[in-house]
Order: structure tokens, then C-alpha cells, then sequence
């Protein structure tokens, strides 16, 4: 019997990624510990940024584990990024599918006990759809994730019934484009698969990880309201707001697009994802994308700096002075948390029902964070009495 321990950076999807290789070595016999012979390290790509993290996590474990096997996109990307790393340290190269696999026959089955893993959070993830097969020409995705393909929706709604049945009134739906979800068996996208997900008995609250424009329409709109578990929150990435950048991203939509593509849903909690420094946004463009958050109602921005990905259309281009970037990420992130600050405040004297996931705080049906006096696990109705820099306090 081997111990060990599995940690990841990055995505909803690499929690969910790292979470199938936990699962399976459990059932293989293995046990988890916090002093483990062997460390996994499912890594993330994203940014210059993500794959230094990644390789210093890697280097980390190499210390203090016997076997250190990197996994996830890192371990798929272009080039060496794990070169001169310790000896002990195995890069696990293939889809995310077969990565449990590959793992668990390296360190070998010792039971077949059959083990229920369970989750170490209060919320699941649950990934229904894997890869991508559009072409943004800044995005290494679909060259370490591959083509997008979706699970069949029956073996997604085992899952859903499975995570429900261990204590989980909260999941998630997750996928690298989640959008793109057919099972063509059962001629099902994803607004079907919403709302079978969401009427499974037991389950409280349902949500979807993130969300690409092209896909808001009127057939996903109406499974996100006629579901009741269904919470009010889309995460619907941007990136820019301005039209010629979007053109040379390789994205599928103008500002106009996402604008009008939105208006329906302007009493949910929207949030998004902006890129700054692409190598053709000047101010002009920086300012088209602050005024499309503004205007799109969005509450919170998550910021990254343009950073060239090997294999991309753009990997030689990165003209944006690292000050620059910096700059302008200060400025989105300035005006994000004034967006959400007032969302907060919105909601004083209002009522929410929060699921706390730590002590002393919980999100909201909008995923909104609270701040409440209840114990971990615990789904409770609460009344908003003050907005403070931190979450929303509960009376």
C-alpha cells in the first residue's frame, strides 16, 4: 500500500481532473495522508504564471515524496517545462481521461476495496465535457486538452445521484466549454442535461462552471429559470471588449453580441474572465473593455495578463511592456471590486439562502459570498445586514 496526496492549480476542471486520480487510487487501496509516500501534482498551463507555480509545486513535493507524478495540462504543453526536475519525478503525458489509469497501474492495485472516496469539499464538481475544437489564437487549451467531447448524460446523472447520495447539496457542472455538451445518442445538449441534472431528488442547488457566450440562447435561458435548483449566477468569459481584439483572439462574437446575449439575464450574478495586454489592444481598446464590463451589468472581472503560449498563433507576439499589462490589470480589478461592492450592498435587507462551505462563510444562490454564524455544510436562510469588504454580513 502506497500513501499520498493529490493537489492541483488551476481550473474547476483540474479540481475535478485531480479528484479522478484521488478517487481511483482510493479504490485501489491506497491510502491518502498529509506525510505521503507519493505526491500528484495536477498542474495548469494557462499563463507563464501557472506553469512556474506548477513546476515550483512539482520541485516542492520532490523533497518530501519518494514519487512525484505530474499531471494535467502542464505536463501536456509543448517543450519541457518539468526538465532537470529530481529523478523522482514522473510526467504523466495524456488526456485527462486515461490519467487515473496511467497513475494507478504505475504504483499497481494492492485491493479492489471498493472504496467511496467521497469529496474533500462541500460542493462537487462534476465535469460533463473535456477539450475544445475552437481556435482562439491566444489559447493552448485544445493542443493539451485535445478535441471537445462530452460524457453520455446517463453516466453524468449516475455521478450527480452518486455526489448527492455522499452529503453534496451543492454541484457543479464543469468542462473546458461547456456549451459544446452533446450526447448524440439521446440527440441531448446541454440545456436538456441542466435540467435532469437539477430535478435529481436531494440535490439543493445546481450551477454551471462558466459559460462562452455563442452559447447563452433562449433554450439555455429557459432551463436555467424553470429549473428551481438552478442558482442565479453565469460566469460568462469576455476577454475583450473591443471588436478588433476579439478579431485577432479568434473569437466566435463582437462586444455587441455578448452585450445583447446578456440583457436577459440581468438579475443573475455575472462575472468574467478579461485578458489585457493582447499584443493589439492599445488604450482605445483597454477602454472598450472596461466599458463592456460596465455596461454588461458584470460584478466581478478575473484578470489575466496576455502571456504567449508555445503552439498558439500568437506565441511570437507579446509587444505590451509588463508594466503596461500590470497597469491595466490594477485598473479592471479596481473597477470589479467597485461593481461588486455595490452588488453587495444591493442586497441589504434582502433575503438569501447560503451554503457554508468554511467556517464562517458561504455563498449566496447567486454565488454572492456571506458572511454567517453557522456550521460548515449547513444550507440556511439568512437576511443581508451589512456589506462589508469581505462578503455580505448576515443579521
Amino acid at each position: 500500500m502506497a500513501t499520498f496526496s493529490v493537489r492541483f492549480l488551476g481550473c474547476k476542471v483540474s479540481h475535478t481532473d485531480a479528484q479522478e486520480v484521488r478517487e481511483r487510487l482510493l479504490a485501489d487501496g491506497h491510502r491518502e495522508s498529509t506525510s505521503a509516500d507519493v505526491a500528484v501534482v495536477n498542474t495548469c498551463c494557462v499563463t507563464h504564471a501557472a506553469i512556474a507555480k506548477s513546476r515550483k509545486a512539482a520541485a516542492r513535493a520532490a523533497r518530501t515524496h519518494a514519487r512525484v507524478y505530474v499531471t494535467g495540462c502542464g505536463a501536456n504543453l509543448a517543450g519541457d517545462a518539468f526538465r532537470d526536475l529530481p529523478e523522482n519525478v514522473v510526467v504523466v503525458r495524456g488526456r485527462s481521461e486515461v490519467t487515473p489509469d496511467l497513475v494507478a497501474s504505475d504504483l499497481g492495485p494492492i485491493a479492489c476495496v471498493g472504496a467511496d472516496a467521497g469529496l474533500d469539499r462541500v460542493r462537487a464538481f462534476v465535469k460533463i465535457q473535456d477539450g475544445c475544437s475552437f481556435s482562439c489564437s491566444f489559447c493552448v487549451v485544445p493542443l493539451v486538452r485535445g478535441p471537445s467531447r462530452s460524457r453520455p448524460a446517463e453516466t453524468v446523472l449516475a455521478e450527480v445521484r452518486r455526489r448527492v447520495a455522499q452529503g453534496h447539496l451543492e454541484l457543479v457542472l464543469t468542462g473546458i466549454n461547456l456549451g459544446c455538451y452533446r450526447d448524440r445518442v439521446r440527440r441531448a445538449g446541454l440545456a436538456r442535461l441542466v435540467r435532469e441534472a437539477g430535478s435529481v431528488a436531494g440535490l439543493a442547488r445546481l450551477r454551471l462552471s462558466s459559460i462562452e457566450v455563442n452559447h447563452v440562447d433562449g433554450e439555455l435561458e429557459l432551463a436555467l429559470r424553470e429549473t428551481p435548483t438552478v442558482g442565479r449566477h453565469l460566469h460568462v468569459p469576455l476577454q475583450s471588449g473591443d471588436d478588433a481584439v476579439l478579431r485577432a483572439m479568434g473569437r466566435r462574437y463582437t462586444a455587441a453580441t455578448y452585450l445583447r446575449r446578456l440583457e436577459r439575464f440581468a438579475d443573475f450574478n455575472l462575472t468574467t474572465d478579461v485578458i489585457v495586454g493582447f499584443p493589439t489592444e492599445d488604450e482605445r481598446a483597454f477602454e472598450n473593455t472596461l466599458r463592456v464590463v460596465r455596461e454588461a451589468g458584470i460584478t466581478k472581472v478575473h484578470v489575466f495578463p496576455y502571456s504567449p503560449r508555445p503552439g498558439t498563433r500568437t506565441a511570437g507576439s507579446d509587444d505590451i511592456d509588463a508594466r503596461e499589462k500590470k497597469e491595466r490589470g490594477a485598473r479592471v480589478r479596481a473597477a470589479s471590486r467597485a461593481f461588486e461592492l455595490a452588488r453587495w450592498r444591493s442586497k441589504i435587507g434582502s433575503d438569501d439562502i447560503v451554503l457554508v462551505d468554511r467556517p464562517g462563510r458561504g455563498y449566496g444562490d447567486d454565488y454572492s459570498p456571506w458572511l454567517v454564524d453557522a456550521p460548515v455544510g449547513a444550507l440556511v436562510r439568512v437576511r443581508a445586514a451589512e456589506a462589508t469588504e469581505e462578503g455580505i454580513l448576515a443579521a
